[in-house]
């Protein structure tokens, strides 16, 4: 991203909306899925740290950024490792492996989704788990999704395509940003019908009752979010689970026949 969108994320993202909901339902999500006691958790594509305390409050946090500058702005918060990184090749941390790997909006920046997703099945444990979310819906294309130089927007079965190829047993995937989607959609519409928007950014805190109040109703989807599956919403997010080598070949061999066959009846 640009380094102007940096300084104003990390000016805005512990109090505006969207950064401060998104954490509530993240860390409800986590709290529900019994990661051992002091996990370790790689999150990828940290920006400038708005999610280190939350996930330092599940386990010792190790992050990572390709930008210097929003390094610096993670480090200055003084939680977990942070350190200078690029997906997929350039993961720092030696060899370690991760219970956990959060990665809050971050793949859909990448020319390469599946094999940032496989390169970090290898910094998994067997058996860890990644929690991942990404934009949804690529008519709700915006400047904003320029600005930040996102390459798509998911719809569901492309997401779950992509993470169970790369290697993982998808355990839920949903929309979310459900409740406000009808909303924003409506102002993705006019904005693109007005030029209105000219920033190219949605980095802007509200009024204090109007954030307040979007805070609220977006955060409340924390106790959806996990349950049940939501059939559209703003964004996606997905829990999945690092099946390990063995299981990856014996489920490769099950498909193999099965590829066979489609390609004997399409001959």
């Amino acid at each position: 991203m640009n380094r102007e969108i940096y300084i104003r994320m990390a000016g805005v993202e512990d109090d505006h909306w969207w950064f401060s909901g998104r954490r509530a339902i993240v860390e409800s999500l986590l709290a529900r899925i019994g990661l051992p006691r002091d996990a370790a958790i790689l999150e990828p594509g940290c920006g400038t740290g708005g999610n280190l305390r939350m996930l330092a409050r599940c386990g010792s946090v190790c992050a990572m950024d390709l930008d210097d500058q929003a390094c610096r702005f993670a480090q200055a918060r003084g939680i977990g490792e942070v350190a200078a990184g690029r997906l997929p090749d350039k993961i720092p941390f030696g060899d370690r492996c991760f219970d956990l790997v959060v990665m809050t909006d971050v793949l859909e920046h990448l020319d390469d989704d599946a094999a940032t997703l496989r390169a970090l099945r290898e910094r998994l444990k067997p058996g860890g788990l990644l929690l991942l979310t990404v934009p949804a819906f690529q008519f709700l294309w915006s400047s904003h999704d320029t600005s930040h130089h996102h390459r798509r927007r998911y719809r569901a079965e492309e997401l779950r395509k992509v993470v169970s190829e790369a290697g993982y047993e998808i355990c839920y995937l949903s929309y979310y940003n459900f409740l406000l989607f009808t909303p924003i959609l409506a102002t993705r519409m006019v904005q693109r019908l007005t030029g209105a928007n000219r920033e190219g950014h949605d980095l802007r805190l509200p009024p204090r009752p109007v954030n307040w109040l979007l805070r609220k109703t977006f955060a409340a989807e924390r106790f959806i979010v996990g349950r049940v599956s939501l059939p559209v919403g703003v964004s996606l997010i997905v829990l999945a689970r690092n099946v390990g080598p063995q299981v990856m070949r014996a489920r490769d061999a099950a498909q193999a026949p099965a590829s066979q066959d489609r390609a004997l009846a399409s001959a």
